[in-house]
């Protein structure tokens, strides 16, 4: 025969443990048929009476919750993540596996034009930053990825990064693909750039928040 407070300890166990509230249904179909859930639910509301937690009642079903006058104590001001666009995760692929790369080069692996903002949003979030300028006629920007790049994804290095066989296992890639096809490997990467200087990278920030990028 089940015990008062046996049954209580399984009911508070129970409702501790649940993602959502509970019915006093729910909790008979997994306590002994003998158990007292009334009862149980009646010893634990007043047991959890002015403490920190409570036992309440929403509609037909219970729950703990923290107690009112404590709510503030839960609450805290955080940055909801922003959900990259589908062209925002391409941009950022490319970068990452072709850096150092040009605007010129991410659309031409794309095959579509990029808008500044694209790259904006990869800027503010702090994955991607300006490496430098390539040594070609015009001088345009490079682009690469952040530490915070790396800090996102869980990966230690770029060479962490997943190669060919990664990729066909996830179904990123198609089994049939060219012969030679090869994932750059960006550690790899020859730099053939100049580093801009923090005056620079600065100026050039601005212009490109404010008019979109002119370089590449």
């Amino acid at each position: 025969m089940t015990g008062t407070d046996d049954a209580e300890r399984m009911v508070e166990a129970l409702l501790f443990a649940a993602a959502e509230p509970l019915s006093a249904a729910d909790l008979a179909d997994r306590l002994p048929a003998d158990a007292d859930i009334p009862a149980a639910l009646e010893a634990l509301a007043v047991r959890y009476q002015g403490r920190g937690v409570e036992l309440v009642q929403v509609g037909d079903r219970w729950r703990f919750q923290t107690a009112p006058d404590l709510a503030h104590l839960m609450t805290r001001e955080r940055e909801e993540p922003r959900r990259l666009s589908r062209a925002a995760q391409e941009t950022l692929a490319i970068i990452a596996y072709h850096q150092p790369v040009t605007r010129a080069e991410i659309e031409a692996v794309r095959g579509v034009q990029s808008s500044a903002g694209t790259l904006d949003v990869l800027l503010e979030l702090d994955l991607v930053r300006m490496r430098g300028r390539r040594r070609t006629p015009g001088r345009p920007v490079t682009w690469g990825t952040t530490d915070a790049f790396l800090v996102h994804y869980g990966l230690a290095s770029l060479s962490d990064l997943p190669g060919v066989a990664e990729m066909k296992a996830a179904g990123l890639l198609s089994l049939d693909l060219p012969p030679g096809f090869a994932v750059p490997d960006p550690s790899a990467a020859s730099p053939e750039e100049d580093p801009l200087d923090a005056d620079e990278a600065h100026d050039f920030h601005q212009d490109f928040l404010g008019d979109g990028e002119r370089s590449d």
